[in-house]
């Protein structure tokens, strides 16, 4: 298994992390525990020591699940890595129950990596505030965290400001070779790298779209290294980037599991001509993209309730991807009837509002026509 070292904490992890959000499920919706129990275990003999749960993955019981499967290994095989979920907090005293009940749910004395979950700007702000991170220092110095960071949902300058208020332990981002300039991004990886502070990658595979390419795209990838997934091909790509020191990979399978192995076992950076070769896969991608919407939300609150943000950001991944069945359940099952492009009375509301100057009017009359074609 691929290790690299945290420079920084004087600590080797295996450069796979085991991300446990996407654990199989029955048909209740609860997690199959025997068949992610054992993929836990196969990940684990083979050298996976960095386990990633959040107090709401799997409807609050991954946590409780994986403290029962780690239960059984000694508490220095691994690594564990849990999630504050600050859109709960109003009061820093309203931290260290939440962090009590982690414990408990995870069967734990202490936890090795705690992230501050999934930070924007508001969310950031309002914890300055409060002083939540007043709390999360005296737990570290309680030993009860070893190392205190966060993850990341929101543009660049916002990551600037929040990865240089403090001297972070490490700090998590979404990067994959088609989100190179949205979010942190490559400016973030860059300003990381330079501070020192050491990066866990989520998302390497863009939620499983980088490991069902159309097959005009795959192709690529295939002549090249034809008994090779889609999936080694994003991973690598990530991985061939020094200050990335875990790679998260959400496994729903044991061929998940298995494919991943694989590729970590035998780990090699990417060539100059398989850098080439990503590129012009990406070049592919993007050039299919039907508009530059980047989800900043500027165009929001909707006055109609329009969610004007995801209705592009489906259209585009079906535009990109073909993945009809995954447009389909996104835009008719999962999006709100009263947030879908159609509902949108074209007030004008939005538009002046746009930093990329989209045509939002006529963009989501066209996503409900297309949306209605795969209906």
């Amino acid at each position: 298994m691929k290790t690299r070292t945290f420079e920084k904490l004087g600590i080797q992890t295996s450069l796979l992390g085991f991300g446990c959000m996407r654990f199989p499920t029955l048909e209740n919706g609860k997690i199959d525990e025997k068949q992610a129990e054992a993929m836990l275990d196969k990940a684990i003999a083979a050298g996976v020591n960095y386990i990633d749960t959040a107090y709401p993955y799997h409807g609050g019981e991954s946590e409780t699940f994986v403290g029962k499967v780690l239960k059984k290994y000694q508490r220095n095989q691994f690594f564990l890595a849990t999630k504050l979920p600050v859109w709960k907090i109003s009061h820093k005293d309203e931290v260290l129950p939440i962090f009590e009940e982690q414990l408990a749910k995870l069967q734990v004395e202490y936890v090795d990596f705690y992230l501050l979950h999934a930070l924007d700007e508001e969310r950031w702000d309002a914890l300055v505030k409060q002083g939540v991170l007043d709390v999360l220092d005296q737990l570290k110095a309680e030993g009860k965290i070893k190392y205190i960071g966060f993850s990341f949902h929101d543009e660049y300058p916002v990551f600037e400001k929040i990865i240089t208020a403090r001297a972070w332990d490490f700090c998590q981002i979404q990067y994959n070779y088609v989100d190179t300039e949205i979010q942190a991004g490559n400016k973030g990886y860059v300003l990381a790298e330079k501070l020192g502070i050491p990066m866990v990658i989520m998302e390497p595979i863009k939620g499983g779209n980088l490991a069902s390419l159309p097959e005009d795209i795959a192709r690529f990838f295939k002549a090249y290294y034809p008994k090779k997934s889609l999936s080694s091909w994003a991973l690598r790509w990530v991985g061939s980037h020094k200050n990335v020191k875990v790679i998260l990979s959400g496994m729903s399978t044991m061929d998940h599991v298995l494919d991943n192995l694989d590729t970590f076992t035998n780990f090699k950076a990417l060539n100059q001509e398989e850098y080439d070769l990503v590129h012009k896969v990406t070049d592919i991608i993007k050039s299919r993209t039907k508009n530059g919407c980047t989800g900043c939300e500027y165009c929001m609150p909707c006055p109609h309730g329009v969610n004007i943000p995801r209705n592009f950001k489906i259209w585009n991944d079906w535009a990109i991807y073909r993945n009809d069945d995954q447009a389909r359940r996104r835009y008719f099952k999962d999006l709100e009837v009263d947030a879908r492009a159609d509902m949108c009375q074209a007030c004008g509301a939005c538009e002046p509002q746009c930093p990329q100057s989209i045509q939002i009017i006529q963009d989501l009359i066209r996503v409900h026509e297309d949306m209605k074609t795969i209906q």
